[in-house]
């Protein structure tokens, strides 16, 4: 039996949905397959993601941005929009069982200089560890009644 995929999905899949890929990959363990993808991706993801995670001690440099379109033949049981753009446009997948929208402001909208931006990257991160981490703990429960 295939590990149930969650899918965190966002406009250009640069920076929050990268970030919460991270964070509830690790929080979730392997029970879970967890990916994200963007309905218009950059092609890359955010240099300034990269790094306020690599601060956090996880390495996302590896990760890269995805259309969605790739997860459409995929079984996918939940969806997570992290963005009001992407949840507008998030189509059905395959067997998706749950659909939730977690709304995070987009650093990679921030100005200033990179310090200033650097600020509002981290503080999307914290925001994003504390929802993700509190959805993973929730999953993690439901799990052990089912066991």
């Amino acid at each position: 039996m295939t590990k149930p995929l969650i899918l965190i999905l966002c406009t250009g899949n640069s920076c929050r949905s990268q970030i919460a890929e991270a964070i509830l990959r690790a929080a979730l363990g392997s029970e879970f397959r967890v990916a994200s993808a963007g309905s218009k991706p950059a092609g890359h993801v955010h240099p300034l993601a990269i790094r306020v995670m690599a601060e956090a001690g996880v390495d996302i440099s590896k990760q890269h941005s995805k259309h969605l379109d790739e997860f459409l033949g995929s079984p996918v049981e939940t969806v997570i929009t992290v963005c009001g753009k992407a949840d507008q446009v998030c189509p059905m997948f395959p067997g998706q069982c749950n659909r939730h929208h977690f709304p995070f402001d987009d650093p990679a909208d921030a100005t200033g200089t990179e310090e200033q931006q650097l600020e509002v990257f981290r503080k999307v991160r914290d925001e994003i560890t504390e929802v993700f981490g509190a959805y993973a703990a929730g999953r993690r429960d439901e799990s052990a009644l089912h066991v």
